[in-house]
């Protein structure tokens, strides 16, 4: 069995990397600079797994919203022109997504068939990299697989995750309210374990560990693995601070960074669990 992986070098690459090897493929993860070299010079793949690209970030400017469309759109277009070229055999295609395409920034359970609305530079960017594959996977013959993710957990994880751990860490962490808003998870190993046994599927899915953790939760866990009390402030006390933040943008806090905190955003994976047999449970458990 083949596969060629792409962004073997972040956080879900690397850990898809080891599993993929253990899995018994013949695996080819090249470096950005000769990615698509690479790849031209491949014949048959039962595997195409598209992990490169640019997901975090923390400027909003033009500049920032043309290296999302670069990295998103542009390399996932450069690839299936190779392939194409190439008259490469793809069995299976799998595109990591995010369930940030939905543009919610509040609701439960959320199913594939909610509308695509997200209107940020990385939401857009994954949309139309989803909407190209759609259509040269439809022309090409090739089975195409969508995981739409929510936040990736697992050790030294990045984003919001890796930020909440070092501000625990730092003891600079306060719990907003009572913590009880719940965010869906999925756990790094789990889904490099699971990604692997896509060949021969199609479809569009969610993914998260079924669990849907509160605030509170994953405080407890970081405040536990570092041996730090959790110490928790008034969601009223905060409002009027956040107000600041609305007009002062270095304030480390604003009316939109508080309501994140406050409201709960789960997505359903009952599809993905029926029709792919994904067993994915509590990420704080692993």
């Amino acid at each position: 069995m083949s596969c060629f992986l792409t962004g073997s070098s972040g956080f879900l690459g690397s850990h898809l990397l080891t599993k993929i090897e253990t899995q018994g493929y013949n695996a080819l993860s090249p470096k950005r600079e000769i990615l698509l070299s690479a790849l031209a010079s491949c014949q048959n793949l039962d595997l195409f797994i598209h992990c490169a690209g640019k997901a975090h970030s923390i400027k909003n400017s033009a500049e920032e919203e043309k290296a999302f469309f670069d990295s998103n759109v542009e390399l996932t277009k450069k690839l299936t022109s190779i392939i194409n070229e190439n008259a490469i055999r793809v069995n299976t295609f799998v595109f990591i997504s995010s369930v940030a395409v939905y543009g919610r920034e509040e609701g439960d359970r959320i199913t594939e068939e909610f509308p695509l609305n997200g209107q940020s530079a990385y939401a857009r960017s994954k949309i139309l990299a989803e909407q190209h594959l759609i259509q040269w996977a439809k022309k090409a013959g090739v089975n195409l697989v969508i995981l739409r993710l929510p936040l990736i957990f697992g050790e030294n994880a990045p984003g919001n995750l890796g930020a909440m751990e070092r501000a625990i860490k730092g003891r600079y962490y306060f719990q907003i309210g009572t913590g009880d808003a719940r965010r869906s998870m999925i756990h790094v190993e789990q889904l490099a374990e699971f990604i692997p046994t896509l060949v021969g599927k199609s479809g569009i899915y969610n993914l998260t560990d079924g669990h849907h953790s509160t605030y509170l939760e994953v405080a407890n866990f970081f405040g536990n693995k570092h041996k730090k009390r959790i110490k928790s402030l008034p969601l009223a006390l905060l409002k009027p601070f956040a107000k600041f933040g609305d007009v002062l943008p270095k304030f480390p806090l604003n009316s939109y960074r508080l309501s994140k905190l406050s409201q709960s955003l789960t997505f359903c994976d009952q599809k993905a669990r029926r029709e792919l047999g994904w067993t994915g449970s509590n990420a704080l458990k692993q």
